[in-house]
């Protein structure tokens, strides 16, 4: 498909409350879409909503019910989802023996189980008048990470639902597109517990996130990283994995 006018729109955006989501929900708004800004910070989101026009979902997506609560109540709030910006996800970081089962749960039902659940409850209604799928990834996900090897996993295998839903959706009026951020300058490491130490990569901005998460709708984008220049390591893992895990190895 070519890519979608987001003039009149209604877009639903998970962890709408503050970051990457908060951003993507501001910049869709001011290309004419109704956003339904869903997150757990019911006062963040109300400032989101305010600034955005948009429509407050307060909701904890860390379970399949929760998921089916917040589900339920965006469909009550709009007669058709348009857009549906799968961008919610917490961290971890540390040794994987001082993970908790419940941090591990908690992961995989935020960053994965909760978008494949969200995005089967909206897609049926997608195929009957078209819409766009977009999921917000990461780097970590395409390359791995050290000590947050769960929250790479998560992203990765959000990655590859998005990759086959869009085989599964091809040619039925419907767009997926996955973002890859790279260290986005947001609440996300304050939230995990442990900061963002390393000197290289640099944090960007959310709102440079958002700008692409905007771009890859309005032009059906399949896949955008950010910044560009990510793509790189991203691709040399995959092509050159050996080279890759070496250069890992020197640098962190």
């Amino acid at each position: 498909m070519g890519g979608m006018r987001l003039s009149g729109t209604t877009a639903l955006i998970t962890g709408a409350s503050s970051g990457i989501g908060a951003a993507i929900a501001v910049a869709l708004a001011a290309a004419g879409s109704r956003p339904l800004l869903m997150g757990r910070d019911e006062d963040r989101l109300a400032r989101v909503a305010r600034s955005t026009g948009g429509v407050p979902i307060v909701a904890d997506l860390a379970s399949p019910e929760g998921v089916a609560d917040a589900a339920g109540r965006a469909f009550e709030n709009a007669e058709h989802i348009d857009v549906l910006v799968n961008n919610a996800g917490i961290g971890w970081a540390g040794p994987l023996e001082a993970m908790s089962e419940g941090d591990v749960a908690r992961l995989t039902d935020t960053n994965l189980v909760a978008p494949i659940y969200l995005t089967r409850r909206a897609l049926p209604r997608m195929v009957e008048r078209g819409g766009h799928i977009l999921f917000v990834t990461s780097i970590a996900g395409c390359t791995g990470v050290r000590e947050e090897a769960v929250y790479a996993a998560t992203k990765a295998g959000l990655h590859v639902f998005a990759e086959g839903l869009r085989y599964e959706v091809a040619g039925n009026g419907v767009g997926v597109s996955v973002v890859v951020p790279g260290v986005v300058a947001t609440p996300f490491f304050e939230r995990r517990g442990t900061p963002y130490g390393r000197r290289r990569p640099r944090p960007v901005p959310a709102e440079r996130v958002a700008r692409a998460a905007v771009d890859a709708l309005q032009h059906d984008r399949a896949e955008v990283f950010v910044p560009r220049w990510m793509r790189l390591p991203a691709r040399l893992h995959g092509g050159m994995p050996g080279a890759f895990r070496a250069l890992a190895a020197r640098g962190g």
